[in-house]
C-alpha cells in the first residue's frame, strides 16, 4: 500500500503537539474588525484545541 500525503491546506492551519493533540488558530480575524471590541480581537490572537468532535478527521489529514 502506498504512502498516504498529507493534506496540505490542513498542514498549513493545524500543527500537532508533543501529546498528539492538535493546535489550530481562531477564526474571525480576517476582517470587519472595526465593529469588535478590542478584548475580542485580544482573544482572537491565541491558539486553540481542535475539539475531541473533529480530531478523528483533522488526523486523517495529518498521517505523520
Amino acid at each position: 500500500m502506498p504512502k498516504m500525503k498529507t493534506h496540505r491546506g490542513a498542514a498549513k492551519r493545524f500543527k500537532k503537539t508533543k501529546t498528539g493533540k492538535v493546535k489550530r488558530m481562531k477564526a474571525f480575524k480576517s476582517h470587519l474588525l472595526t465593529k469588535k471590541t478590542s478584548k475580542r480581537k485580544r482573544k482572537l490572537r491565541k491558539s486553540t484545541l481542535v475539539s475531541a468532535a473533529d480530531m478523528k478527521r483533522v488526523k486523517k489529514l495529518l498521517p505523520y
